[in-house]
């Protein structure tokens, strides 16, 4: 007994110690008055963030206020591991980021790293709000995990750091203060939401992390690619598709063609341990593959963004909500298949506790997994950084639909002109067994594959020189946040032949995150995908294609073999500014600012305020372009550019043909529960200092707009199709359900109403004919329609009575892609923009001006040129874009009407196409004549 007594006193101690731990955290419902999964009951984040802080008095718990959201309250992340890991978060954050980055490590200094490291998983919540699961199985698995004892929770605290991390603080408020807000329980509802529950974009909050635009996007990017870089991260959603309980991994193809193995069976191995964990539960209903709509084709969401940095970036979308529901008898799903090997029968009770407990198992099976498998998980994520190296420093060509088919193609040439009959392929031997003897030899794919030509960059070069070079560093700042590494010139250098000025950024394809590197620069060369051949297409989960230097107009040059020079190496995470100009203090009759800089417009706009005048020329002359902007000299003048920081030009006199430049009084449409895309549009109108107003349909119907507005403008799914004039490919979404204006709050009824043919369209006509300009964007176009302009759509086909109908889906069909217009750049409404560029189409409105259109002053300002405009994604049937306009305006009365088919201010990201917008919010002096013949 006297040898056991300190073995047992031991144990005492440890289970005092445990136990003390227990009474210190208060349970969920201790502190909410309720537990987490009851009925009728959420909770808001005023709430979570007290018990967040309650939680800190643990020694398994550090608190990180990761920074503040878009409407000013502290977003927190709450580090969970066991209290001697606690003590060393330092040194296990420095382990994960030097495997992450992998540099210069060998193989077995990294094993020995991941011997020593832990693993680090990230488990978010709340980024959709309303998929009010999310939020809260964050705070119960965080609970538990601090609070149990048991052999694996302590397995998992010893093994792994977690980081659960609130992806949307300013939602929850909103969200649960809405569902609780009525005392019947019965009537509880997280539907009808008055305002988006992030401030500018709602649900595109997950379409985010490639831009960084939004705080809680670059709150949380922080975290993942630049502090911790953990090797796996959990991004819990809402809602599974109908008949099942959950979609989660592996996911559908297509995936993309940047990804290393590993990730991909990264993810295939953690989907199998949670789908197996559910199994052994018995809780069934777990669809995945094609089971599901998702993919790992889109970089850009929380989850998606991660994988192209070698993270295991998971996905589940649960059903559940504090009022109870059913799941529905789908007889599809009801048989067992590799998709769904168990499925949920149909059911009248499913409560919100049992997608709480399902949620939590999830997390445990990931974590029990990191634990288990640490020195794995830890190895891999080097593994996959250290082979993106090697595949960046040599001669290294991505396969992808476009260059395979050039094999083939490559292959049927040859057999052609040897007049050799090749077989049809039916498609009766999908799997290549009655092939042999049909190969294609190997030197049609070395033709291709091994083409110099077709290889990878190593790396791309973004000239300080450029026109736009302010926003060049607003994409590089985008890189940045997300961790890339950037090299910046000292001093001038030559590559390839070609001279470099000094301050010129290098990005090179050597380093860990070459895939999200090459999504950035390359295009996206998406599959054809069609339901079978010669059927509709599948549409991708989000956009095929999203190239951000083509969306954002950088300029760059992709250097093919390796480079030096005169490169300073930047600390990852460190922000960029344009370089600080030196404004002159003699600048003679004063100033003159680039048209093809966006920031020009951020100064005008800082210039009208301060009451200094501006003007634009009417004309180009020798150094000074079409629209370029003279301010005249003064202190006032001096001290508003010089905080803006723009690159500036002095004049010794004031340009010829100038006119003053006025600012408009802007109003931008919204509606009940909030636009997305106008949302994205008050974000660019306040990083440009535009001053607006919003309005709603109520306020146009009101009528006397030209007393108060002298531009109103109209983002996507503003205006409603004129009947007949529908597009049915058209990425128009879904018409939201419209509040009781006696069961909604008296702040939020003003916002009630829809765009109508029979009230709103005749006020905007006599706006119009007045002299108000309107801006219609995507489909929001329909306004020409509507007015009967000579205007018509140009994707259409006769059918067998020689009536004109839209193109089927299996003839056309462009998904968010990235497509080459033409641009007028003459037009005072295009100056800055160049006569060629890239635009964001998604299956946008494309126009024919007929005959006498010319003749009533409609003018087009883009248009497709050829038959191959597809830059970035993928454009089945693009040869029918071919001379069809992308956009125009036209005269109405004595105002104008801008209408913009692609999407021109996509999401904040399509800065290439923002001057499209912008000058239009201007007035300009310039005679109705002179405009129309300038334009």
């Amino acid at each position: 007994m006297k040898n056991k007594f300190p073995l047992l006193l031991a144990a005492v101690l440890l289970l005092n110690s445990a136990t003390g731990f227990a009474q210190k955290v208060p349970s969920p419902k201790e502190h909410f008055g309720f537990n987490i999964g009851d009925d009728y009951q959420l909770a808001n984040y005023t709430q979570t963030e007290a018990y967040f802080k309650k939680l800190e008095a643990s020694d398994r718990v550090k608190l990180v206020d990761i920074g503040l959201t878009e409407e000013g309250r502290h977003q927190y992340m709450i580090i969970v591991s066991s209290p001697k890991n606690m003590k060393e978060l330092d040194k296990y954050k420095s382990i994960s980021q030097q495997l992450a980055h992998a540099e210069g490590l060998t193989d077995d200094q990294a094993r020995s790293l991941a011997e020593t490291g832990k693993a680090v998983v990230w488990i978010d919540g709340g980024l959709h709000a309303t998929e009010v699961v999310g939020t809260h199985q964050l705070i119960e698995t965080a609970y538990q995990l601090i609070s149990r004892t048991d052999a694996e929770t302590m397995r998992i605290l010893d093994n792994v750091i977690i980081l659960f991390t609130h992806a949307n603080p300013d939602g929850q408020e909103l969200v649960s203060n809405w569902y609780m807000r009525n005392s019947d329980p019965l009537k509880r509802s997280t539907e009808l939401l008055p305002v988006l529950y992030e401030k500018y974009a709602g649900h595109d909050n997950n379409r985010d992390f490639y831009m960084m635009n939004l705080k809680e996007s670059t709150n949380m990017g922080k975290q993942l690619y630049i502090e911790w870089i953990p090797q796996i991260m959990y991004n819990h959603h809402q809602r599974g598709p109908e008949g099942s309980v959950l979609a989660g991994p592996p996911y559908r193809d297509p995936f993309s063609f940047f990804f290393d193995p590993l990730l991909v069976t990264g993810i295939d191995a953690l989907g199998a341990a949670m789908i197996n964990r559910l199994n052994a539960e018995n809780k069934p209903g777990f669809t995945r593959l094609n089971g599901s709509s998702f993919s790992t084709w889109y970089n850009g969401g929380l989850r998606t963004t991660s994988q192209f940095h070698n993270q295991i970036g998971l996905l589940t979308e649960i059903i559940g909500n504090p009022t109870p529901e059913k799941i529905p008898v789908v007889p599809q799903r009801l048989i067992p298949n590799g998709a769904t090997p168990f499925p949920v029968l149909p059911n009248d009770d499913w409560r919100f506790q049992r997608s709480i407990d399902y949620s939590v198992s999830l997390n445990y099976a990931i974590l029990n997994y990191a634990a288990r498998q640490r020195d794995e998980v830890l190895f891999n994520i080097y593994r996959m950084g250290k082979n993106a190296i090697e595949r960046g420093s040599k001669d290294t060509w991505t396969l992808s639909p476009k260059t395979s088919d050039s094999i083939t193609q490559a292959f049927r040439r040859d057999q052609d002109a040897k007049g050799v009959k090749r077989p049809e392929d039916d498609g009766s031997d999908p799997y290549g067994w009655r092939r042999r003897g049909n190969n294609i030899p190997q030197g049609f794919y070395d033709g291709v594959l091994k083409n110099p030509a077709n290889r990878d960059a190593r790396g791309y070069i973004i000239p300080a020189d450029q026109p736009d070079f302010g926003t060049a560093v607003k994409f590089i700042n985008t890189l940045v946040k997300t961790g890339i590494a950037i090299e910046k010139a000292t001093t001038s250098f030559t590559v390839a032949g070609k001279q470099y000025p000094a301050g010129s950024y290098i990005v090179k394809a050597a380093q860990a995150f070459r895939p999200h590197v090459l999504d950035m620069f390359e295009p996206q060369d998406h599959p054809n995908d069609f339901q079978y051949p010669g059927g509709p297409p599948i549409r991708p989960y989000d956009a095929a294609g999203w190239t951000l230097a083509f969306q954002m107009g950088v300029e760059f040059d992709r250097i093919m073999d390796g480079f030096e020079g005169p490169f300073q190496k930047l600390p990852y995470g460190e922000l960029q500014s344009p370089p600080k100009q030196t404004i002159a203090a003699n600048a003679g009759a004063g100033y003159l600012l680039s048209p093809h800089e966006n920031n020009a417009f951020l100064a005008v706009n800082d210039l009208l305020k301060a009451g200094v005048k501006v003007f634009r020329t009417t004309t180009g002359s020798a150094g000074i372009a079409q629209g370029t902007f003279f301010v005249p000299a003064g202190a006032k003048a001096k001290e508003v550019l010089q905080e803006v920081g723009l690159k500036t030009a002095t004049a010794k006199k004031r340009p010829a043909n100038t006119v003053s430049v006025n600012q408009m009084r802007i109003a931008l449409w919204d509606t009940y529960g909030g636009s997305m895309p106008s949302g994205w549009m008050r974000f660019i109108m306040e990083q440009f200092h535009f001053p607006y107003t919003v309005i709603y349909p109520k306020d146009i119907d009101a009528g006397n707009l030209n007393s108060k507005y002298d531009v109103i403008i109209f983002p996507t799914r503003a205006i409603p199709a004129l009947a007949g004039r529908e597009n049915p490919a058209g990425n128009s979404g879904f018409t939201p359900r419209e509040p009781k204006e006696e069961e909604t709050p008296e702040q939020y009824r003003a916002s009630i109403g829809k765009i109508t043919p029979e009230k709103s369209i005749p006020e905007l006509q006599k706006f119009l004919e007045a002299g108000g300009s309107v801006v219609t964007i995507g489909s929001s176009t329909s306004l020409a329609y509507h007015l009967k302009l000579p205007v018509s759509n140009y994707l259409v086909e006769k059918d067998k009575e020689g009536k004109e109908r839209p193109l089927p889906g299996t003839k056309y069909f462009v998904p968010g892609s990235i497509l080459h217009v033409s641009i007028d750049s003459t037009l005072a409404d295009t100056w800055g923009m160049p006569a060629e560029g890239n635009v964001n189409f998604d299956n946008s409105p494309v126009f024919k001006l007929e005959a006498d259109a010319a003749g009533k002053g409609i003018k087009p300002i883009a248009w497709f040129s050829t038959d191959h405009p597809l830059r970035s994604g993928w454009a089945f049937g693009q040869a029918y874009l071919k001379d069809g306009v992308a956009a125009f305006i036209a005269p109405v009365g004595t105002g104008k009407l801008y209408a913009f088919g692609p999407e021109i201010t996509f999401r904040g990201q399509s800065h290439s196409t923002f001057k499209l917008l912008f000058n239009g919010l201007y007035n300009l002096d310039i005679k109705p004549s002179l405009s129309n013949d300038k334009k």
